[in-house]
């Protein structure tokens, strides 16, 4: 059987991951100068990881080492098994400047293992939304990574992901805006709606006066790129701000009574959520 990687920033739920068998890395975050490791919510409690930021806590992210990434992955190389991993875009982070050298010595090492690898271009459920069909396509076409790699690619470009933050600080501590414009944002209830481009990196897409009008704005994006795709689930996602996240919901089954697609609900992980911020909320699914 194929070995499939994917790492906890994209998201999956674990439920999902355990579903066929993928082995996920898990990546690292830093509440409180406590380092943690995100589980795709498997236990971790989100809300009170979010409540904590609300409060007050410093919350950051960081990579792994080149050494972490040799030991995660060398038990696979040892028995030969063909190797497939999904990662989160590798234009938002510097940890895979560590990963490459540790593929390369393996790749050394066992020149006679096949392993891929493929960029989803995307974050959060953006990637793992592209992880869970090409885990299903893998499956469901005797393991084989070829195939899949070739079927990832014919959908990379298809993702819909926007969110909104709620308050613009959480942007200016990651580096993503100036703090004084993320003073002033906040000051007139300015709120970015972000979506992720083809390069793999963050777009500032729309600035909506209020989160209302936010998601109104998303549920107008989906209703315009909305195309349904065999298997792939709609997904709402939000950081300790039901609400809001219901109201969308509930606007969605309403705007399109007839949706097919599964639609999932979750919370934002701690390792999207501690650039994001609480109240953060967003919506995936496939798009023409």
């Amino acid at each position: 059987m194929a070995i499939l990687f994917c790492d906890t920033d994209c998201e999956l739920w674990y439920t999902h991951a355990n579903e066929y068998d993928l082995k996920v890395i898990r990546m690292p975050y830093i509440i409180d100068g406590e380092e943690k490791l995100a589980d795709l919510g498997e236990e971790t409690d989100t809300d009170a990881f979010f409540t904590r930021m609300r409060n007050g806590a410093s919350a950051k992210t960081a990579g792994l080492n080149q050494a972490i990434y040799y030991d995660i992955f060398k038990p696979y190389f040892e028995k030969g098994e063909d190797i497939l991993y999904m990662t989160f875009s590798t234009a938002m982070s510097g940890t895979f400047n560590y990963l490459a050298p540790a593929i390369a010595e393996l790749k050394e090492e066992y020149p006679n293992v096949k392993y891929r690898q493929f960029d989803t271009k995307n974050i959060c459920m953006g990637s793992g939304i592209l992880v869970y069909l090409g885990a299903k396509f893998c499956r469901e076409h005797g393991d084989d990574i070829d195939a899949t790699y070739e079927y990832l690619e014919s959908i990379v470009d298809h993702v819909g992901i926007y969110f909104v933050v709620e308050d613009m600080k959480y942007l200016a501590r990651g580096g993503r805006i100036s703090p004084a414009k993320a003073a002033i944002g906040n000051l007139m209830q300015i709120k970015p709606v972000l979506s992720v481009d083809n390069e793999g990196k963050l777009d500032l897409c729309s600035k909506q006066n209020g989160m209302k009008k936010a998601v109104r704005y998303m549920l107008e994006r989906f209703d315009e790129e909305y195309k349904e795709t065999e298997g792939a689930p709609i997904c709402i996602l939000d950081a300790i701000n039901p609400d809001a996240a219901e109201d969308m919901l509930a606007r969605l089954k309403e705007n399109h009574p007839d949706l097919k697609a599964e639609i999932w609900r979750q919370p934002v992980g701690p390792v999207i959520g501690a650039h994001a911020g609480p109240g953060t909320i967003g919506i995936i699914f496939m798009k023409k």
